[in-house]
């Protein structure tokens, strides 16, 4: 495409917003103490700690153990000096100095302005970007102007995007988009697309906004069977009920097929994976569903996820299916892989879309304390991990490959076409319509433009793409 113009798996324990650490004491904690927090920490958790030298060799015991902590001018720099081929295996551990934000977010809570995007390069190869809207959320500040899935934006404030500065100017709580237009210029080809500037702005603002997870349900008919459509964007155990209460709907209107659609959904909790799992099956209680495996001195914390028929003391709402439909994308990750991977070994699992992340590891927190966890918590700073510890594999030790899942339909995503969520017209949804209609007849892999998404709004928030467990 061308460029128009130059401008053109975890123990989460939740706490209240009510600022219950406001009776942290004044004291001070050196780099050196925090540092050695870190190292102690990944020492003992880390999934690829038998890949790190400076692990295997446990500094802990050497006569300069202070030394090799003071060589680390921050707690961020030696973290990332234990980290495993950060390009190609480990692109998801990462510290954080503010847990307390954190947790907020595994809750679902954080600033949003409501607009939820994905960027694209203009042409392969290129620095400059612009922006689609995805979805906006409701009650947002987005959700008060005229922006829609589909609009694009080339800038920020009047400064145009690109791979270097958008995580700052889209990261700002309060901020104008700078919004264009897309020209095919009359031809069924893409190498004569342009996206083109406008005068045309909208201003957003981000507040604390907690987001129900459970975006979108239709029923749907396909040649008089009804088909239940689920757009399901993160795994947040705090909408569980939320969650099956959807497919109560489901079960209510005797639904014979499901789209389950996780196209922008980057993961979450494990434990929530599995409750949906088992809402689209039911046949299965007590079937191993998925399991996470740990490194070579935490071999006793491996843990099995099965397949139940109730949650939080009440019923889960199951449909027996044998069969489900999954949309997903590059921007499926984590545990919306682990369902697909999981499921697999039990029901035909026709993934629509495009590859997956490939993100099959799970994280954990770890907090300055005695044993870890958020007991009796270090009160002199706010710094805690959230290293991968585990790798989940489905019931026949089957992991996601590191590129990631690869679809049964393959079909782009097109920024100039992106559709209607939920209509029976938007690409993806239709064709597992489609497929359901001809249910007799082989899937073909059809072919469409190439989307080379390069973030997204989900990359503000560390949380979104990881894969935990609470407890």
């Amino acid at each position: 495409m061308k460029k128009a113009a130059k401008v053109l798996f975890l123990l989460v324990f939740t706490v209240s917003l009510s600022g219950c650490f406001d009776d942290f004491d004044d004291t001070t904690v050196s780099t050196s103490s925090i540092n050695d927090f870190v190292y102690r920490a990944m020492d003992i958790f880390y999934l690829y700690k038998e890949q790190v030298p400076d692990l295997v060799e446990d500094k802990q015991s050497g006569s300069d153990y202070n030394g090799y902590l003071n060589s680390f001018n921050s707690p961020e720099a030696l973290f990332e000096s234990l980290i495993f081929d950060r390009q190609n295996v480990d692109r998801f551990s990462w510290i954080t100095s503010d847990y307390i934000a954190l947790e907020q977010q595994f809750s679902g809570v954080s600033k949003s302005n409501g607009m939820e995007f994905g960027l694209l390069r203009y042409t392969a190869g290129s620095d400059d970007i612009f922006g689609y809207v995805r979805y906006i959320l409701p009650n947002t500040s987005a959700s008060n102007t005229t922006l829609q899935r589909g609009d694009l934006f080339y800038g920020v404030n009047g400064t145009p995007l690109t791979v270097n500065n958008w995580r700052d100017l889209l990261g700002q709580d309060n901020y104008t988009i700078n919004l264009a237009t897309y020209d095919d210029n009359g031809t069924t080809t893409t190498d004569d697309d342009t996206v083109n500037q406008t005068t045309n702005e909208i201003s957003l603002s981000k507040v604390v906004y907690t987001e129900n997870p459970v975006f979108k349900t239709e029923i749907l008919q396909v040649e008089g069977e009804n088909v239940g459509y689920l757009m399901y964007n993160n795994f947040v155990s705090d909408f569980n009920t939320a969650l099956n209460d959807a497919f109560a709907n489901f079960q209510g209107n005797s639904i014979q097929h499901l789209v389950l659609d996780l196209r922008y959904n980057p993961g979450g909790s494990v434990n929530t994976a599995t409750l949906l799992g088992s809402m689209i099956t039911g046949q299965f209680n007590g079937d191993l569903f998925s399991k996470l495996v740990y490194n070579n001195q935490l071999q006793a914390n491996n843990t099995d996820f099965n397949f139940t028929n109730s949650f939080d003391n009440g019923a889960i709402n199951s449909l027996n299916l044998t069969k489900v439909y999954v949309l997903a994308t590059g921007s499926s990750a984590s545990a919306s892989e682990m369902v697909i991977n999981s499921l697999s070994e039990y029901i035909e699992v026709v993934h629509i879309g495009s590859n997956t992340v490939g993100k099959s590891q799970a994280s954990i927190t770890r907090y300055d304390s005695p044993d870890y966890s958020r007991n009796n918590v270090n009160p002199t700073h706010t710094y805690a991990l959230q290293p991968l510890v585990a790798i989940s594999v489905n019931a026949n030790d089957g992991v996601v490959p590191s590129n990631g899942l690869a679809p049964d339909i393959s079909l782009n995503e097109q920024v100039n076409n992106l559709g209607i969520l939920g209509d029976e017209n938007e690409p993806l949804l239709a064709a597992a319509l489609a497929d359901i209609a001809a249910t007799n007849r082989v899937s073909t892999t059809r072919q469409s433009m190439q989307i080379e998404n390069i973030g997204d709004s989900n990359d503000l928030l560390p949380h979104k793409k990881e894969m935990y467990i609470e407890h």
